[in-house]
């Protein structure tokens, strides 16, 4: 298994690096998404990889995206990613890249949210609301939440924080109708997802979206879905024990090493989350690697 922290298509024009993904022109209306085996905690690129994550990303991506067609399109063109660039460059793109339609992509992050855990918390503790939604008095760490909520943030450049907004702002931004619309289908989607990972024993806590418009003004789901990166992932059997002591579940996703970065020290004191990041010690890496394959594993037995 080839590991790709940088990936280098030089056949293809580099249209932007993001914190996992290098994007390539494939003509005038086709892109080639290569999953790097990058990690990003707190929106900061970790310098060490993690060995075959970009594979596992782009597995688990494309079969949410075939469990989920029928809710909304996507991206995909059906092509292989194999065919757009040379044989030299093959191994870089095998596994870990999609094909996809070239988009207009909406500057909004479609999050929803079924638990409150993560800067949801953080927030509901100081005003019982999350993005401008407001929720029932009393609620912990990791509690349910009555029904799926939508928190959207506005997408940041890379080394940038997202920024959490209200649905208004999102109007605001690109018009009530399409808010609207990204609204009402992140919620969908979420609530068939959590439905079927439910029954693989995984709860999906919360997770994001990014939607675009094709030359038809056709909204269309893009990027990647409901993957370790993008979705806070749990087991079920170990949330039951977690919530009752208050604490974060066990995860499945980069909560791992967001957990470890929380207690890292540069220079002897807390890192400040701002780059350069700490350097992720090997066993961590490692810890991290076996819960993204544990994860996909489990979600498509």
């Amino acid at each position: 298994m080839t590991t790709v922290h940088t990936s280098s298509i030089h056949s293809l024009p580099l249209l932007a690096r993001g914190k996992v993904r290098d994007n390539y022109a494939v003509g005038t209306d086709r892109i080639l998404m290569v999953a790097s085996d990058r990690l990003s905690a707190f929106d900061v690129i970790i310098g060490e990889p993690i060995p075959g994550k970009g594979i596992l990303l782009t597995q688990m991506a494309l079969f949410w995206f075939d469990k989920l067609g029928h809710i909304c399109p996507n991206h995909l063109t059906g092509d292989a990613p194999e065919s757009a660039v040379q044989p030299d460059e093959v191994a870089q793109v095998t596994g870990r890249s999609m094909l996809v339609k070239r988009l207009k992509p909406l500057p909004v992050e479609a999050v929803v949210r079924g638990y409150l855990a993560g800067s949801g918390w953080k927030e509901y503790q100081h005003n019982s609301a999350v993005c401008g939604v407001q929720l029932p008095a009393g609620l912990q760490n990791a509690s349910k939440l009555p029904a799926p909520i939508y928190t959207p943030a506005a997408k940041a450049a890379v080394g940038d924080h997202d920024e959490n907004i209200t649905f208004a702002q999102t109007v605001d931004m690109i018009g009530l109708d399409l808010a609207t619309r990204i609204r009402d289908l992140s919620i969908q989607i979420y609530s068939a997802a959590a439905e079927i990972a439910l029954t693989k024993g995984v709860i999906i806590a919360d997770t994001k979206f990014e939607f675009g418009l094709d030359d038809n003004g056709t909204l269309t789901l893009m990027d990647e879905v409901l993957t370790p990166d993008s979705s806070r992932y749990w087991p079920v059997e170990g949330y039951e024990a977690a919530f009752a002591a208050g604490q974060n579940p066990p995860s499945y996703d980069k909560q791992f090493v967001r957990d470890w970065l929380e207690q890292a020290k540069v220079d002897g004191k807390p890192w400040d989350k701002t780059p350069p990041a700490p350097r992720v010690p090997a066993d961590v890496i490692a810890k991290t690697a076996a819960k993204y394959q544990e994860a996909l594993e489990r979600l498509t037995a």
